[in-house]
């Protein structure tokens, strides 16, 4: 079962790219690597996964480049019928094509295992994901600690783990990049313990979001009498649409972070560490206001 990473991320050997005019229809649908587009026109079956990111492409815009029809495989489809998928796949190729890297979910490492048990051999295209081209903001890669998620809040679910972890990370310097909650094809509570198949919009959590829960823990553990690890004045990072032409970073304090204008999903937030001199001077390119900005970087 070839894997193959597609979407929202170029992977092109350039340093920085000027368009000088609105992309064409299937500039996004170009982001997958000429490997993984042979991969592609070998298989008898292509599922395109749809509910870890966002395509910055239409699924017809993907199947007239690929020269191939998708099949959408949601959450349901590979959690609970995964065997459907790789049916039939020793005797013919099947293509499992993510957002980023093929890796970047459990679920994936789950649909490779299968595989194996199953005896059907596998081989894995890598792409481009957030977890390497968050670069773009300027802040080193090997400065980053553990990668965080952060969820939604609901009146009765207010988890605080993912602050504990970027603590440790600031304790050690290390910069912490935050994946933000991404509710895709989800039921609600009443309507799963009904067994209705009725599911709730699509929400993308947004860097205010996700920096208003956080300033909320901090509110929280001051509270309880600990000194956090950070505050409102931490230099903070949010990312949007990074890969796309209307790609936006800013960077600032975590209370800006609360009403920064980012536009449409998927966002990333980033919790500074220790800064190196040539980071700050790169994240002041994106700063929200460069006064505060400085003062608070040196």
């Amino acid at each position: 079962m070839p894997g193959s990473g597609s979407g929202g991320l170029r992977s092109a050997p350039l340093a920085a790219h000027v368009l000088q005019s609105p992309p064409p229809w299937n500039w996004y649908a170009k982001d997958i690597t000429v490997k993984g587009l042979e991969v592609i026109k070998q298989c008898s079956r292509v599922y395109l996964e749809a509910y870890t990111s966002i395509l910055t492409v239409g699924k017809e815009a993907l199947e007239e480049f690929y020269g191939k029809e998708l099949i959408l495989a949601d959450r349901e489809t590979v959690e609970q019928e995964a065997d459907t998928i790789l049916k039939g796949a020793h005797q013919c190729d099947v293509a499992f094509l993510v957002v980023g890297d093929p890796f970047g979910a459990t679920t994936h490492s789950d649909l490779v295992l299968r595989a194996v048990k199953l005896g059907v051999p596998y081989r894995v295209i890598h792409n481009a994901s957030i977890l390497n081209a968050v670069g773009c903001c300027g802040l080193q890669l090997y400065n980053f600690g553990e990668v965080v998620s952060v969820v939604f809040w609901t009146d009765t679910w207010k988890p605080e783990s993912f602050y504990d972890k970027i603590a440790k990370n600031r304790r050690n310097g290390m910069h912490t990049l935050c994946l933000l909650d991404i509710k895709v094809k989800e039921q609600s509570l009443e309507n799963l313990m009904k067994g209705k198949k009725i599911y709730e919009p699509p929400r993308y959590m947004s860097v205010n979001q996700a920096a208003e829960q956080l300033l909320a823990i901090v509110q929280n553990r001051r509270l309880q009498g600990e000194e956090p690890e950070i505050a409102g004045n931490t230099i903070c990072v949010g990312l949007a649409r990074v890969g796309a032409v209307d790609q936006k970073i800013a960077s600032g304090t975590l209370q800006e972070m609360t009403t920064v204008a980012l536009g449409d999903p998927l966002h990333s937030l980033i919790i500074t560490g220790t800064l190196h001199p040539l980071e700050v001077d790169m994240l002041k390119l994106f700063a929200v206001d460069k006064s505060i900005f400085e003062h608070m970087a040196e």
